[in-house]
């Protein structure tokens, strides 16, 4: 095909396959090739090079993409926070109920009352073995150091399990990080 306003095209000398050189195919008419098009190489409407063209390294710049996660990756992510959610309540309720008998018992609350009497029982199972760990005469003291540490253990479980389980469940992309540093250079 021809064109009236355009060079006709003639074979590149010295070139293997008898096609036509890049700097000869371009004409007065024809605008040069912007640099700028290699920026984004994934984009659509991108322009494709000629087969007999090579792009140049140097000019491509590399960009990130976003890449939806697979649905698996999302059940995941879901499921371990849920995990992480459960483990949180269970700890915190229980760390709450020991701290409400501390108060109870050095506030000096009836211990014939229903619920003074519930919560002892709650405080009781939850109390780690740490009853008698501690011995002091004072009963408020006693209570203190034996329900309390048993409330800083269930904090610090709490934490520990849930930071291990979405450092070491979640997909890469999805995990914390130990630490975060800046380099300059």
């Amino acid at each position: 095909m021809t064109y009236p306003d355009r060079e006709p095209r003639r074979p590149a000398e010295g070139h293997p396959q008898g096609g036509y050189s890049v700097e000869e195919q371009r004409t007065e008419h024809m605008p040069v090739r912007d640099s700028r098009r290699d920026e984004y190489p994934t984009q659509v409407g991108a322009p494709v090079p000629l087969p007999d063209e090579q792009p140049l390294r140097e000019n491509v710049v590399r960009r990130e993409e976003v890449v939806e996660r697979p649905r698996d990756d999302h059940a995941r992510v879901k499921t371990v926070m849920v995990v992480c959610a459960v483990i949180d309540v269970v700890c915190l309720l229980f760390a709450i109920v020991l701290a409400v008998h501390i108060f109870l018992v050095i506030g000096g609350a009836n211990a014939a009352n229903g619920f003074a009497q519930m919560i002892e029982g709650w405080s009781a199972a939850v109390s780690l073995g740490l009853r008698d760990l501690f011995t002091p005469e004072n009963l408020g003291a006693r209570t203190l150091l034996n329900d309390g540490l048993a409330a800083v253990i269930w904090l610090v479980l709490r934490a520990v399990l849930t930071n291990l389980i979405t450092r070491l469940a979640l997909p890469v992309g999805q995990r914390r990080v130990w630490y975060r540093r800046t380099a300059t250079y």
